[in-house]
């Protein structure tokens, strides 16, 4: 996967050979998040570049795109359609405005949003 892809953020329904790799990978992460993966698998693993923390990763993404955007266009107001690298970053704002006006968005997470100019 990761040699044809050249990434290993494989989708949780990703067959190959017959073999559901998706659901495979996700059972790892659940068993490394319990301490219960071998040291020597989960090396193995992070040596071909799997994410532990898919949701923080895909987070980082979109943080970073999002200060792409502010570097090319001098501001932070993202479209609400707005698509960069096939990321729905206008989306992704709008739905952490959401969380963060029920009080649901993490702190840390907010003020890296507003040191980007996002309110």
């Amino acid at each position: 996967f990761r040699q044809k892809e050249g990434h290993s953020l494989v989708p949780q329904g990703y067959i190959e050979d017959g073999i559901n790799l998706g659901t495979w990978l996700n059972a790892q992460r659940q068993q490394k998040k319990k301490g219960k993966l071998e040291q020597g698998y989960e090396k193995r693993l992070e040596d071909m570049g799997v994410v532990w923390d898919v949701l923080s990763e895909q987070w980082e993404k979109n943080y970073r795109l999002l200060v792409k955007f502010r570097q090319k266009e001098g501001h932070s107001l993202v479209p609400h359609r707005y698509i960069e690298d096939g990321i729905k970053l206008g989306r992704w704002l709008a739905t952490l405005g959401t969380q963060q006006r029920k009080g649901n968005l993490d702190r840390s997470l907010q003020e890296r949003l507003e040191d980007v100019g996002v309110v």
